[in-house]
């Protein structure tokens, strides 16, 4: 999206580049066997504190394979994209329901962040593979943004801010939905198949949301 308006269509997220991308990701890692075990207290949306030393004190005596760490070590970034959006709309969006949205983003995704931290602390991995992740770039159907875009919508205020910000973010959570069903189809680790699922559910109502609004700005 080198070029955005928000008068234009939408284009439609390409939700098999994405998956393949969790694929492609699993190929960079080797991973541990074994049984998973659930992890309590995972919502999405509920504003749960977990810290890295916690995740990883639960994670390290589970199993988890390939498709648990591509998924950690790209849905990190994925999110810390999503905080970024959401944290410009402070002084710059006007309607109530995007700075609600945008509210409800930070509270859900920061602690997501340091969870998924956590595992890959606890799994010997890092927090990001080696190099660029194959698909991991705008365009490619994960819903990450250019950096063009997001100075575009940084220099927005008001009705145009709310506008961009709900139809970008429409794009961000399909690309994140995407993952995290590759994750719940593909993964082993219970806390991350949860969390995926919590994903799923709450990026998916979020969406509709931001739908409603674009409709009625």
């Amino acid at each position: 999206m080198t070029a955005f308006t928000h008068a234009l269509p939408r284009k439609p997220v390409r939700r098999a580049a994405a998956v393949g991308l969790v694929a492609a990701g699993a190929l960079f890692l080797s991973a541990c066997g074994g049984d998973g075990d659930d992890m309590s207290g995972m919502e999405h949306g509920s504003g749960d504190s977990s810290t890295s030393a916690s995740a990883a004190a639960e994670a390290g005596s589970t199993g988890f394979n390939d498709a648990d760490v591509a998924f950690a070590q790209m849905m990190i970034p994925h999110h810390q994209q999503a905080l970024a959006m959401a944290r410009l709309a402070d002084g710059r969006a006007s309607d109530a329901e995007v700075k609600e949205i945008a509210a409800k983003i930070e509270k859900a995704q920061d602690p997501e962040i340091r969870t998924m931290q956590g595992w890959l602390k606890s799994w010997n991995r890092p927090t990001a593979a080696a190099g660029a992740m194959p698909g991991m770039d705008h365009g490619s159907g994960d819903g990450m943004m250019s950096d063009g875009d997001m100075e575009h919508l940084k220099g927005m205020k008001g009705a145009e801010f709310d506008k961009m910000f709900a139809d970008m973010m429409i794009e961000h959570h399909e690309g994140a939905i995407t993952m995290a069903e590759g994750e719940r189809k593909n993964g082993e680790y219970a806390g991350a198949v949860k969390m995926a699922g919590a994903i799923v559910e709450g990026q998916s109502a979020e969406v509709k949301q931001l739908q409603s609004i674009l409709d009625r700005l």
